[in-house]
């Protein structure tokens, strides 16, 4: 395995990505409730992810409204690794969603982001969130300056897919 250094990072987002926003179950997917809110997810597409941490490929960290508790409360009935690292605004509610911008201007994932690059500026980086197509107005500068950074924006009733997996491998 590589050393930590060496592997690009995943950030990884749940809502539109693993979770996706659909009321029917899909054949082979799981659900579940998490501080109340019904989740519904690919157990293949996160197996997946779980190998490409494990195997060194990549070090998943946490960037979600769920912040913590996406750790505490989602990663191992999804299959996925636990402890990992999570990115958080300072302005979330203990509940991991966001409990207000405060005033604060340009997309708060964004900034932690980019907290991300400039802190690890010779690691690649997978940024996989559904939100991603919707905040190009803030990302698309930032972006087009980091050819260092894959963003993959699932379809948020769809989540992430084998397909989209592949291309992830095929970059790396």
């Amino acid at each position: 395995m590589s050393s930590t250094r060496d592997r690009p990072i995943l950030l990884l987002d749940v809502d539109g990505v693993l979770n996706a926003a659909r009321r029917e179950l899909r054949e082979g997917w799981e659900r579940g409730v998490f501080n109340g809110f019904v989740l519904s997810w690919d157990p293949t597409v996160t197996a997946r992810l779980r190998e490409l941490h494990e195997s060194g490929r990549v070090e998943i960290q946490w960037l979600t409204t769920w912040t913590t508790d996406a750790d505490r409360l989602l990663a191992a009935p999804m299959g996925l690794p636990r402890g990992l690292k999570t990115h958080a605004r300072a302005d979330t509610a203990p509940t991991g969603f966001l409990a207000s911008l405060d005033g604060a201007s340009g997309w708060w994932k964004l900034a932690l982001a980019r907290e991300v690059a400039e802190s690890e500026p010779d690691r690649r980086i997978v940024w996989i969130d559904d939100d991603l197509a919707e905040q190009a107005a803030d990302t698309g500068d930032w972006l087009a300056a980091h050819p260092h950074v894959l963003v993959v924006a699932p379809d948020r009733a769809v989540g992430l897919t084998h397909a989209q997996l592949d291309e992830i491998e095929a970059w790396l």
